[in-house]
């Protein structure tokens, strides 16, 4: 809640001792234990009747059957995990090696490109004719 050090610690008292004197600094001490204490008390009690209320309502009963419903031991996920984990060390044991892929597979088809004789690509560029320009622009 509260950090303090030594060194704050330290301080404290020694501010302590100039304000208040040493005359009166066994008292002031002692007073200020009392309140402490009070407040420790006061807190403790306060956390004791809001136990007792919870009790009463009923709540720890729902969170403790809320976390059973939630356990993954209740869905079987555990068996679940306890067999992946069984199958890649299966898997690791059988492949210590990288994995590399075999050249005798059939791979994926590619297409070859298609190549067109000069003469069949001047008679298709002689048949395209240039982009009209659009309203308002100019050609060129």
């Amino acid at each position: 809640m509260f950090d303090i050090g030594w060194t704050e610690l330290l301080l404290i008292g020694i501010v302590a001792l100039i304000v208040v004197g040493p005359q009166d600094l066994p008292r002031l001490f002692r007073t200020l234990g009392k309140v402490t204490g009070r407040i420790r008390a006061m807190a403790s009690e306060f956390q004791r009747s809001l136990e007792q209320a919870a009790d009463e309502t009923g709540v720890k009963d729902m969170a403790r059957d809320l976390r059973e419903s939630a356990d993954p031991g209740r869905f079987g996920l555990d068996d679940i995990n306890k067999s992946a984990d069984e199958l890649l060390a299966e898997d690791e044991e059988e492949n210590d090696a990288p994995w590399t892929p075999d050249p005798e597979a059939p791979g994926p088809e590619v297409a070859k490109p298609v190549t067109l004789p000069p003469e069949k690509v001047a008679e298709a560029a002689a048949e395209t004719t240039p982009a009209e320009p659009a309203k308002g622009e100019k050609a060129g």
